[in-house]
């Protein structure tokens, strides 16, 4: 009885779940949905959103959304669920199964047989013949190589570099998806403060508007100067919707990054903000030269292609292994007798050592062993111009970031003058001792320093991030030192 009860139970909470009418449904959010659009029960806030299904989870796997990020929170959030983080670690997998294949061939290997075979003669013990026989045999062959040219040591000491070189590229995917994700971030807290700046902007105007407008009521100002009102006023919304356009689709870059869904109402905080980089280009270099995965990445490939080179020389050594063999052979499939073989013949076993030297092949041998050789030469020449790369790059980005505090302390000091000739512009206009073009021209530079500064501070941030990224460090919060 109560096992029914418990299947009309569920039945009915089903039921309910499909009706809509369970006290969760409202909480639910259709995929697109924001959190504005999302039904929500009377007297309470959903702390996060649930979309149906996210990139890359199956229905019912569904995790909340946060909804909002720190750069540190964005930055972890991304490095846990961004798809190239599962391909890199999926082949760091792939190299660690191969170096234990690799590791197994050191190891005897038993090969098992069993067959029959029919004749039309099979000779019997004691010399007669006897027509249409047929013989049951089965074979256990235990095969232990002894030497192999070091073809099976350097076969494993590759697999072994491969997995160490795919352990450097995962490294190489985090720092580039760190990146992508602070540079994106950046730019999204950029397009903040030019949205926060046209919105001021699109205010001001309106209001000189309303005052040209009225001077020109009342004959004060001629038709002229609101015209140019208006005109400075549209060109001013447009700068406001691309600067909105701007931050809808750094807001989508970044949900894309982290693996969510485009439409996620998430709110990225933060603010620009100037820190002095204290570093010199010597620690920098120090640091690039010791960390950067690429440069690890080309020390292995260089080590992994003279472990080539000596697999391919191996032909020029002979080949040396030991075999032990059991044999059965039998009249019928179990073998437990033979009309025509002894005890002796019909179970044996042999043991032996075999030794096999190719030692002509027209060249082929050396010139796949010199060929190998010209591959690490190569290789070793592509190392240097990565570790010149290397060094250029940390040279490039701490003169960027240079340059772009140097900038931010005369955009400030442009934003502060723009404001004071605005805010004495505006009072001589107002006072009927000024014009409206030096109104006008006033209002611009304010809109115009204001975006010189913001995108200063996103130029010296950016800078720090791809410095840190060319130094090899994964500095998530990007702390500056």
């Amino acid at each position: 009885m109560r096992t029914k009860a418990y299947r009309h139970i569920s039945a009915l909470a089903v039921a309910l779940c499909l009706a809509g009418l369970s006290p969760y449904a409202a909480q639910a959010q259709a995929p697109g949905q924001t959190s504005a659009q999302a039904p929500v029960p009377a007297q309470q806030t959903p702390p996060a959103v649930v979309p149906a299904s996210a990139p890359g989870q199956q229905a019912g796997q569904a995790k909340p959304i946060p909804t909002s990020f720190t750069l540190r929170q964005a930055v972890e959030y991304g490095l846990a669920n961004n798809p190239t983080m599962v391909s890199a670690r999926a082949q760091l997998l792939g190299s660690e199964y191969a170096k234990n294949a690799a590791m197994a061939d050191f190891l005897p290997t038993a090969t098992a047989s069993y067959g029959v075979t029919s004749y039309d003669t099979q000779p019997k013990s004691g010399g007669t013949n006897s027509s249409d026989q047929t013989l049951w045999s089965s074979q256990l062959n235990l095969h232990q190589p002894v030497f192999t040219g070091f073809r099976l040591l350097s076969t494993y000491q590759k697999a072994k570099l491969t997995k160490e070189q795919n352990e450097a590229k995962l490294t190489q995917t985090e720092l580039s998806l760190i990146s992508s994700i602070q540079t994106y971030y950046l730019s999204h807290l950029k397009a903040k403060m030019d949205v926060k700046s046209a919105n001021d902007s699109v205010e001001r105007l309106k209001s000189q508007l309303k005052v040209t407008q009225a001077f020109y009521e009342v004959g004060l100002k001629p038709k002229l100067d609101v015209l140019q009102a208006q005109v400075d006023l549209a060109t001013s919304e447009q700068t406001q919707l691309t600067s909105k356009n701007a931050l809808d689709t750094t807001r989508a870059k970044l949900n894309s990054l982290l693996n969510l869904p485009l439409e996620a109402p998430v709110e990225y905080a933060g603010e620009l903000a100037y820190s002095p980089f204290s570093m010199n280009l010597n620690d920098c270099l120090t640091l690039a030269y010791k960390n950067r995965p690429d440069i690890l990445i080309g020390v292995k490939s260089v080590a992994m292609a003279e472990k080539d080179q000596t697999i391919a020389g191996s032909s020029f050594y002979p080949e040396v292994s030991a075999d032990y063999n059991i044999y059965k052979k039998g009249d019928s499939p179990d073998m437990q007798s033979s009309k025509y073989l002894s005890n002796q013949g019909r179970n044996y076993w042999t043991v032996g050592a075999n030794a096999s030297w190719t030692f002509f092949q027209w060249g082929s041998t050396y010139n796949t062993y010199k060929s190998g050789g010209e591959t690490v030469n190569k290789l070793r020449a592509d190392l240097e111009n990565t570790k010149l790369g290397a060094g250029f790059e940390v040279k490039q980005y701490l003169l960027s970031q240079r340059e772009a505090a140097d900038r931010i302390g005369v955009a400030r000091k442009s934003v502060e003058t723009a404001r004071e000739s605005y805010r004495m512009a505006l009072a001589r206009y107002q006072a009927q001792v000024g014009t409206n073009t030096d109104l006008l021209t006033a209002q611009a530079s304010v809109s115009s320093s204001e975006a010189q500064l913001s995108q200063a501070l996103a130029d010296y941030e950016t800078a720090i991030s791809n410095l840190y990224v060319a130094m090899g460090e994964k500095n998530t919060p990007l702390d500056i030192r």
